[in-house]
């Protein structure tokens, strides 16, 4: 009889990688993982990772344990959310990943709504890069993510995942305020005025960083990204300040009293924010209760 665990670990290196990326995600050491993958290959009798070169990769025999135990895995899933609904009570624990703003606007509110009605049901929650964040949810480091899609900027898709839309915000052009920076921002209507001005981006990498250069370069000009930080509450100061401009969801301004002028975009573009989990989980009852919170604080918010 083959060991779960050991079945685990070689998904996990399917997933991951490495030796070392699957010892980080599990909280073991890269000889542990290595030994107990040497004892699988021994009992199933044939090799499931050979070196190439300075790295390991899964042999074709590997490949189909691999898929066999993706169907083990979700199954056993799919058995511990039939269990959980026989049950009366909504009990357990939903890890969660979600990005800076969501985890300041929505998951608050989302979290009360749910220590109202299910006191037993345990929510931890992270704050993870959107599209990382999709890919460990994936890999079962998370049992759900908030992420985020920009328009014409396609999330990765990961086989196994489902999505439920939350809610869409617009995205509007940021600057400071009438008067604010001796007065140099009053006349600016759309981006093409902004052609020298210093912008605040996320780092490279974020699907906000991309879409924010690409309606720069639509309207004509590589923009000057002088200040980079995934925080947007310090994109809100920078801009309040004088000292850059940015592009900002609504979400973002949630419960804000900021002192900066937004600007309509030409077309009123509009960021999508969804759920998504593994489809093998999707019918637990605690992943449903957080999707409902979810859903109802959302709905519940004010977005400018």
């Amino acid at each position: 009889m083959l060991e779960i665990k050991r079945l685990r670990l070689l998904w996990e290196f399917h997933a991951r990688g490495t030796i070392s990326s699957v010892a980080l995600a599990l909280n073991f050491s890269p000889s542990a993982v290595s030994q107990q993958l040497g004892i699988l290959e021994r009992e199933v009798g044939v090799q499931l990772l050979r070196r190439v070169g300075r790295s390991l990769e899964l042999t074709p025999a590997g490949e189909v344990l691999v898929a066999e135990t993706e169907a083990l895995l979700a199954g056993l899933e799919q058995a511990e959310a039939a269990m959980q609904r026989v049950r009366d009570e909504v009990i357990g624990t939903v890890r969660v990943a979600t990005f800076q703003t969501a985890m300041l606007t929505i998951v608050p509110g989302a979290l009360r709504r749910i220590r109202a009605e299910h006191p037993e049901l345990r929510v931890e929650v992270m704050q993870y890069e959107p599209g990382a964040a999709l890919q460990e949810t994936w890999a079962r480091g998370f049992d759900l993510v908030i992420a985020e899609q920009y328009p014409d900027h396609s999330t990765a898709h990961f086989t196994g995942l489902d999505r439920v839309d939350l809610t869409s915000d617009a995205i509007r052009l940021g600057i400071p305020a009438f008067g604010a920076a001796g007065g140099s921002y009053d006349g600016v209507g759309s981006i093409s005025d902004l052609t020298n001005a210093p912008w605040v981006m996320e780092p490279q990498g974020a699907a906000t960083r991309h879409w924010a250069e690409q309606a720069c370069r639509q309207a004509g000009f590589e923009p000057d990204v002088r200040f980079e930080t995934a925080d947007l509450q310090a994109h809100q100061r920078l801009i309040e300040a004088g000292e850059a401009v940015a592009l900002l969801p609504g979400l973002a301004r949630v419960g804000a009293d900021t002192r900066m002028r937004m600007v309509e975009l030409p077309g009123s573009p509009t960021r999508t924010i969804f759920t998504a989990a593994r489809k093998s989980r999707a019918q637990s009852p605690a992943l449903i209760a957080v999707r409902a919170a979810l859903a109802a604080e959302a709905s519940s918010l004010v977005l400018e």
